[in-house]
This record gives structure tokens, sequence and C-alpha cells, in this order.
């Protein structure tokens, strides 16, 4: 009894995108992050302002100190 051909699935994203896709990927050669301008530890992946997620983190929660800090002072 033999069995019956799998079928080849659909991709959805075309095949020449993938292809060109491998050919620029190279294993090893991924985007250093960057240092943080403050500390020098490796950036955080998201931040645009080239932050680590320690000193990211640091600015946000002085920015909310201020925010809550002003009212009182009016």
């Amino acid at each position: 009894m033999r069995r019956k051909p799998i079928a080849k699935p659909e991709s959805i994203v075309p095949d020449k995108v993938l292809e060109r896709a491998r050919k620029k990927y190279v294993p090893g050669q991924e985007k250093s992050p960057g240092k943080c301008v403050v500390c020098g530890a490796p950036c955080a992946p998201n931040s645009t302002e080239g932050l680590c997620w320690v000193c990211r983190r640091l600015k946000i929660s002085a920015w909310r100190e201020v925010e809550q800090q002003m009212p009182a002072q009016d």
C-alpha cells in the first residue's frame, strides 16, 4: 500500500522574497546595538536615544517624578 504524496503547503510569503532574505542574512553579523551614551552598556533594542534599558528606565522614572511634583508647586 502506498501513501498519498503530501502536497506542498501554500506559502504566504512569495519564494522570491524568502530567497532574497536568505541571501542577505549572514549568521554572526547581526547589527550591534551600540553603546549607551550614559554608562557604556549595550543599548536597548528599541531605544532611539542611545540608552541602555537601565538608563532608559531611570529617565522614564525621572519624568514621572517631575510630572507628579509640578502640580504641588503651583
